[in-house]
């Protein structure tokens, strides 16, 4: 998207910081003005994240301006808020590529840019890395400044306040800055709290702090009588005690949609000792109307029209597996009043705001909380009930040890609804579902089911739920095939999979048996008659149907494995285990997720790059033969 600089005529000379840095202060808000229509104009023509980015115009445009980035380190959480970032530092020609095919990526990535210092996906890291760039930047005394950008969401992740609980034992320079759009700009936030910003942050301030403190040392009572009170006067206007307490000199909130008096506070902060807390309030979708109501529907966007007041509906008439998950929920829920559904802060992505809306007392977010949302499923089955802990593969990897220690051992019957497993698409290396089943399958008494179509998925998802123990069912992000729901429910038996086709080749050729696991059956099932194999829906990748697999092996020359999980440890891995261990000595070829970093591109893409399409799958397999 070539610049019109008619259009945008003070954003064409702020390509990269070092140009922005060289404009007067005065034409800053200018500056946000058109950083804003173009990242909307953008977004709407590319899809993309929006209503964050919209929220961080101004932030990004001071930070930007005040620090001297690159040598100046700055550390964006997660980063659907980092669009402005990119479209300031070298990358705005090609923001309209973001989340495509050899495009821009769609969160902060070293291997792009010299100014993203933290390749990041998933949400609160930012202040430990932080931190670990501000000790060896104070090793390396060369006057490098470090600042982290944290949002609300993010920062109720343990691993926030583990970060600053260090950083205020370690009293290296840093600065995190809160980026807080859970409430709309209030009263308080105005110019009384600008100026009092700017007087905490001021040097006057900063030494007659220390200098107190440094006086008063030697007197413990008095030192803390001095401490409270500047608490409590400091509390009467912000609410900073708990990040002061964690050792942060805590300052704010400010209007963070003020650049000029963002970029005052920033000149004073950059110039301050030790860990820094600064707290600035923003609107997400700031500037644009329609994601300034609803800024949850405009977090992800498809390619839409900004003077429509809303955005494309889908025409998709195949429910998606999320909606198949919530729509049991819903069901099971009237069945079980002991139900329990918990999400780490994903209710619309899992499928959850229909049961959430029903169901209240039965529904818990507990933000971004992957290790507590595992170990509360574990408090409640403990008490007898019957947890559900809905979340997306990429999400359980943060809640590892919780799963093994806190659920496994004691053998709970907790279930797990792993949405968003194999390819995820757009969101790239960090979210493709790639090892769950790897994973998943070396722990002890876990069930681990992956159905093909939307009506095993019910299905399953009631045999977890009446297991007693831990289960897990995985299903991929997207819609469904298109089988028929069976609105009762069945338990499934425990591993036991289904042959689908039988072969017809003659005895004399070389016959083939496809086992299938999960929604790969669709593409198996094209290659298998294409090839005339022998094909079986697998359904459980743990524990493995043996019988049918000893059937399969003593009736067919080649077995081949299809699954979108990483091959190395997966479902395949597994069939292979078992072969061995039985001298069922046979070719086996394992089909699934290379030893890689998945990138990013559409599911059909990637699938097609990566050979887990039909033609895919057909063109492996008769090359394995051929050799």
């Amino acid at each position: 998207m070539t610049l019109d600089i008619s259009k945008y005529p003070t954003l064409v000379l702020a390509d990269t910081p070092e140009e922005l840095r060289s404009l007067p202060r005065d034409i800053l808000p200018k500056l946000c003005d058109e950083l804003r229509t173009y990242l909307l104009n953008s977004v709407s023509q590319s899809s993309g994240h929006l209503a964050s980015g919209l929220g961080t115009v101004e932030l990004t445009v001071a930070l930007h301006y005040v620090y001297n980035t690159p040598f100046d380190q700055l550390i964006w959480d997660v980063g659907h808020q980092a669009y402005p970032h990119k479209i300031l530092t070298g990358r705005r020609e090609q923001l309209p590529t973001i989340r495509q095919k050899n495009g821009l990526h769609p969160f902060p990535w070293r291997e792009e840019s010299k100014y993203d210092t933290l390749s990041v996906g998933h949400s609160s890291t930012s202040i430990s890395a932080a931190l670990g760039m501000a000790i060896c930047a104070e090793k390396e005394g060369k006057e490098r400044k470090v600042v982290s950008v944290i949002g609300d969401g993010a920062i109720t992740a343990g691993m926030a306040f583990e970060a600053m609980n260090h950083a205020g034992d370690i009293h290296s320079d840093m600065l995190v800055i809160l980026n807080d759009n859970e409430m709309s700009i209030s009263e308080n936030v105005g110019a009384l709290n600008n100026h009092l910003a700017q007087v905490l942050s001021g040097s006057l301030y900063t030494s007659i702090r220390e200098g107190g403190k440094k006086v008063l040392s030697g007197m413990p009572p008095i030192k803390e009588l001095v401490r409270k009170t500047e608490e409590h006067l400091k509390g009467m206007v912000v609410p900073g005690t708990m990040f002061e307490e964690l050792g942060f000199n805590y300052i704010g909130p400010v209007d963070g949609h003020d650049v000029s008096e963002l970029v005052k506070t920033l000149k004073n902060m950059r110039e301050l000792k030790g860990p820094q807390f600064l707290h600035i309030m923003t609107k997400k979708g700031k500037g644009y109307e329609p994601a300034e109501k609803d800024p949850i529907g405009y977090h992800g966007v498809p390619k839409f029209d900004p003077s429509n007041t809303s955005l494309p509906k889908s025409n998709g008439t195949k429910p998606s597996f999320s909606k198949i998950f919530g729509d049991f929920l819903c069901d099971m829920a009237e069945q079980d009043p002991k139900l329990m559904a918990i999400t780490p802060a994903m209710r619309e992505g899992s499928g959850m705001v229909r049961f959430s809306k029903e169901y209240p007392e039965q529904y818990f977010d507990v933000a971004i909380a992957e290790q507590h949302s595992i170990t509360l499923a574990t408090g409640m089955a403990i008490a007898g009930y019957n947890p559900i802990v809905a979340i997306y593969s990429t999400f359980l990897q943060r809640g590892y040890d919780q799963f093994i220690h806190d659920v496994a051992i004691m053998n709970l019957p907790v279930m797990f609804a792993i949405d968003r497993a194999g390819i995820v698409g757009a969101d790239g290396q960090t979210h493709q579902g790639a090892f769950d089943l790897s994973f998943m399958r070396c722990i002890p008494n876990l069930v681990i089911m992956a159905p093909s179509n939307e009506n095993e998925c019910r299905q399953m998802l009631y045999t977890g739920h009446k297991h007693q123990g831990p289960s897990a069912v995985r299903y991929p992000r997207g819609t469904s095939i298109g089988a028929n729901l069976e609105h009762t429910m069945t338990a499934l038996e425990i591993g036991k999979g289904l042959i689908v086709r039988e072969s017809e080749a003659a005895p004399s050729k070389l016959k083939v048996a496809i086992l299938s696991f999960g929604t790969m059956l669709e593409s198996a099932t094209t290659a298998a008659e294409n090839i005339d194999a022998t094909l079986a829906d697998m359904r459980f990748v743990k524990p493995l149907d043996e019988d049918l697999i000893k059937d399969l092996a003593s009736r067919h020359d080649i077995l081949v494995t299809v699954e979108e999980n990483a091959i190395a440890g997966g479902a395949g891995a597994g069939v292979i285990e078992f072969m061995m261990q039985e001298k069922l000595i046979k070719p086996v070829l394992n089909i699934g997720l290379p030893d890689k970093f998945i990138v990013q591109g559409t599911q059909e893409e990637l699938h097609a790059e990566l050979g887990l399409d039909a033609a895919g799958i057909e063109a492996t397999i008769r090359d394995y033969i051929a050799k």
